[in-house]
C-alpha cells in the first residue's frame, strides 16, 4: 500500500478503535476481542481448480494463498497479500471465470466485479461492470484507498481506472471467444455469429469426425462443451489473518457467463459476496450470486460467527436460509449451487456448499492444501 494509504490507514485505525470503546446507544459495546491463536498467519481461498482450453488442469486457489502467505510472511499488509494472491488467477487466460480470459456476456463483451476489505483501517472499495481493466481487484483497492466511496461501476469505473494509470485491453481470449461463438450459435442456429471448432472449410461446414481433429482441437471442444452443459459462475474469493489477527479479504470475477449485459452478482457488493470485521471474522462467496444477494448471504456468515458459531457452522446456516427459500425442493435447488467460505479471527476456518463437491484451500502458514466444503446435499 502507499505511504498516503498507511497514514490513513493507521488515522482510521486509532480512530476505530477509539470508538469501539464508547458505549453503543441502548447499551454496552458489543465488540468482541479474541487473542489470536498458534495457528496464525492463515490463508484460505475458492479451490478454482479447472480444465485449461489446452487440457492442462489449472489450481488457481494453490497459486493464490501461495502468494498471499509469502506476503504476509515478510510482513505485508492482509490486504496487499490477498489481492496479489487473486491478481495471478485474474492474468491467467487459462481460468475462464476471472479477469483475462474470463467468459462474456451475451454480447460478447467481458465485464469484470471485484470488492475488498481491510479490517484494520475498517475500509471497503469495489467495481462492477467494469471492462477492458483485466484487474478489477486492483481497481478495487484504489478505490479503497484513495475515495471516500465504496462502490464505482461502468464506465465510471474504467474512467477511475485510466486515471489511476491503468490501460484499457482486449480480456476476450480467443478460446472464449469461440466458447462465446458456440453458445450464441446453439441459442439461434439460425443466426450465428462465427465458425463452431467442429467446423471446417472442408466439410462444407458440416460435423467433423473426431479422428480428423488435432489433440488440441479435441481439447479446445471438450473444454467448450462442459462451459456449455455447466454455466461458469466464476469467482475467485480469498481471506487471510495475519499473526496479529488483522485480517482482509477480496472476491474478484468475470460474472455469469453470457450474463445480460451489466447484470451484477455478489461478487462487488460488500456484505453479500464479501464481507469481514476486524474483531470476529471474514467471509466470502462464489456460485450463484443472486441466492447470496437475497440472504446478504457474506455479511449472515460473519453475524454467525459473531454470535458464537464455528466458521463451518456459519457458513452452512447460510446454506440453510439458501435452501428455506425454495421450501428445500431439491429439483429447484439443483439448477444452481453455491459456496461460502470463513475464517474467524483465531484462525479457524470452514467452508459450506449447497451441493457435495465443493472444495477450497488452506494455507496454515506450514502448507497449502485442498480442504472439502461441508455440503447440504448429495446428488
Amino acid at each position: 500500500m502507499s505511504k498516503e494509504s498507511i497514514k490513513r490507514r493507521d488515522f482510521l485505525k486509532r480512530t476505530a478503535v477509539a470508538g469501539a470503546a464508547l458505549p453503543l446507544l441502548g447499551g454496552e459495546s458489543t465488540a468482541m476481542t479474541i487473542k489470536p491463536a498458534a495457528s496464525l498467519p492463515i490463508v484460505i481461498s475458492s479451490a478454482n481448480i479447472s480444465r485449461s482450453p489446452t487440457g492442462q488442469i489449472v489450481n488457481g486457489g494453490i497459486a493464490c494463498v501461495n502468494r498471499a502467505m509469502e506476503i504476509i510472511r515478510s510482513g505485508g499488509d492482509t490486504l496487499d497479500a490477498v489481492v496479489a494472491g487473486v491478481n495471478i488467477v485474474e492474468d491467467d487466460p487459462n481460468d475462464s471465470s476471472v479477469g483475462f480470459g474470463g467468459l462474456p456476456n451475451e454480447e460478447g463483451d467481458v465485464e469484470l466485479d471485484a470488492s475488498v476489505m481491510h479490517g484494520p483501517s475498517r475500509r471497503a472499495g469495489a467495481v462492477a461492470s467494469l471492462r477492458y481493466i483485466k484487474n478489477p481487484s486492483k481497481v478495487a483497492k484504489l478505490v479503497l484507498e484513495r475515495t471516500d466511496h465504496i462502490l464505482l461501476v461502468g464506465d465510471g469505473a474504467l474512467r477511475f481506472a485510466l486515471k489511476q494509470g491503468f490501460r484499457k485491453e482486449e480480456l476476450l481470449t480467443e478460446e472464449s471467444r469461440l466458447a462465446w461463438l458456440r453458445w450464441k450459435e446453439n441459442l439461434n442456429p439460425e443466426d450465428a455469429c462465427g465458425p463452431s471448432p467442429l467446423k471446417t472449410a472442408r466439410s462444407g461446414g458440416g460435423r467433423v469426425s473426431r479422428a480428423d481433429l488435432t489433440p488440441q482441437q479435441i481439447a479446445l471442444n471438450e473444454w467448450i462443451e462442459d462451459k456449455l452443459r455447466n454455466r461458469p459462475t466464476g469467482t475467485i474469493n480469498c481471506l487471510a489473518v495475519d499473526p496479529n489477527g488483522d485480517m482482509s479479504g477480496v472476491t474478484t470475477t468475470s460474472g455469469l457467463a453470457w450474463k445480460i449485459p451489466g447484470r451484477v452478482g455478489d461478487s462487488p457488493l460488500i456484505g453479500c459476496g464479501l464481507y469481514l470485521d476486524n474483531e470476529v471474522g471474514a467471509a466470502g462467496s462464489t456460485g450463484r450470486g443472486e441466492e447470496c444477494i437475497y440472504i446478504n448471504g457474506a455479511h449472515t456468515v460473519v453475524e454467525n460467527m459473531r454470535r458464537g458459531m464455528s466458521p463451518q457452522d456459519a457458513a452452512m446456516d447460510a446454506i440453510k436460509r439458501v435452501a428455506a427459500r425454495y421450501g428445500n425442493n431439491r429439483d429447484e435447488l439443483s439448477k444452481f449451487n453455491l459456496n461460502f467460505y470463513a475464517v474467524n479471527k483465531k484462525g479457524e476456518y470452514g467452508g459450506a456448499v449447497l451441493w457435495k463437491g465443493g472444495r477450497f484451500v488452506v494455507h496454515d502458514g506450514k502448507e497449502a492444501k485442498i480442504v472439502e466444503s461441508a455440503h447440504l446435499y448429495s446428488k
